[in-house]
């Protein structure tokens, strides 16, 4: 039997069809051409190091490396982490002294960190973050009552801080606005957020007018998260539990509250001695439908849904999650949240219910010890 000449209308038909057929495996097995991958990174104080793992679309966690911090000998009492704009530097904060940022590249094509350099930071940070240019690193002392601004030249190492300012008691997170305008503080001690107007050209911070906002006595103001849609910012407090909703204007950098609601299970009143409210991470789905918090005496994440025209939440309910959960974040697509426990040494990921906001628990997976802070990156 002769085969067909080549170019004939029969040959074209057999590559149709193998080209079709390879699209459908491929399609079947998960695995596309060029299609972007997310990468999960946890930062593990007592280790010392990072865990980084690659996320499958199922929300399957593949464990690819630990990443260890050079030049670093003690723990810390946590470590923050922070990634810049473009994707392509991942910087943790050590807690221990020398007080570093602890640069690392992430290969864009594995997500595996590669160690760049150290630089200085202030104090002990409870929390860093990169403003929205990438080149400045801004962090927050908790023990040493102040906040710094250190230059981040194009290679992700750190320079010498350009500006600290003290603070009120107990500074533990310390994020700009979204337009890069301004920059707020949370005084966990002096129940009070500070606003600085930013620079984004020279990298400097003047205090606001007025510079500071008051919430409730004792009620430990800690992270927060503003909605994508910038008219909107949302407070856990540690000491209270609550998490309150605050209308935001961005030509002033004013916030105005509209609205507190608890973060605590239902069935826990927080009132015992040895059970009083220990709220710790908060964080919105990208799409700011919803809205997450976690508490750390119950080990559990609340789930709210968020009014787009109000901003005010509905709490959806709460589910049980890893021991002691400071951190958790939510991947970039919305569908799923992962959480780590500084108790466990895990992390669990929950599939988001696109519908409802809901967890649904999939699976938990061993982490580096006491781990504390969680970043995703979805790399073309």
């Amino acid at each position: 039997m002769s085969r067909p000449p080549r170019g004939s209308a029969a040959t074209t038909s057999c590559a149709a069809i193998a080209v079709t057929l390879f699209a459908s495996l491929t399609l079947f097995s998960g695995v596309r051409a060029g299609m972007a991958e997310t990468y999960t990174y946890v930062g593990n104080a007592d280790s010392n190091d990072i865990s980084v793992f690659k996320m499958a679309e199922s929300g399957e966690m593949i464990p690819l490396q630990t990443a260890a911090f050079k030049g670093v000998d003690k723990p810390g009492s946590s470590t923050p982490l922070a990634i810049t704009p473009d994707r392509r530097v991942l910087i943790a904060g050590v807690r221990s002294q020398p007080y570093l940022a602890v640069s690392f590249a992430i290969d864009p094509k594995t997500g595996q960190l590669s160690p760049v350099g150290n630089g200085p930071l202030a104090d002990s940070m409870a929390n860093i973050a990169v403003d929205r240019s990438g080149r400045f690193l801004f962090s927050a002392s908790y023990g040493g009552n102040k906040v710094a601004v250190n230059p981040l030249p194009a290679n992700g190492v750190a320079g010498e801080p350009k500006q600290v300012i003290p603070t009120g008691l107990n500074a533990h997170a310390f994020l700009p606005s979204p337009d890069n305008r301004f920059v707020f503080a949370t005084n966990l001690g002096s129940d009070q957020v500070l606003a600085f107007a930013f620079d984004a050209a020279t990298g400097t911070l003047t205090p606001s007018d007025p510079p500071a906002r008051k919430v409730p006595e004792k009620s430990g103001p800690r992270h927060f998260v503003f909605h994508p849609n910038g008219r909107f910012v949302y407070l856990v407090h540690e000491l209270n539990g609550d998490v309150a909703a605050f209308a935001y204007e961005a030509t002033s950098g004013a916030w105005d509250e509209i609205q507190r609601i608890t973060a605590l299970p239902e069935g826990f009143s927080g009132k015992e001695p040895d059970k009083k409210p220990w709220a710790a991470d908060i964080h919105i789905t990208p799409d700011g439908r919803f809205l997450y918090a976690s508490e750390r005496r119950t080990s559990t994440l609340t789930a709210y849904k968020v009014d787009a025209a109000s901003g005010k939440l509905t709490t959806i309910g709460s589910v049980p999650t890893e021991k002691q959960p400071r951190g958790f974040h939510i991947d970039p697509s919305g569908r799923y949240l992962a959480a780590v426990g500084e108790l466990s040494d895990s992390m669990t990921v929950y599939a988001i219910d696109q519908s409802s906001g809901a967890l649904a628990k999939l699976k938990s997976y061993p982490t580096g010890k006491k781990p504390n802070w969680v970043e995703f990156v979805t790399l073309p």
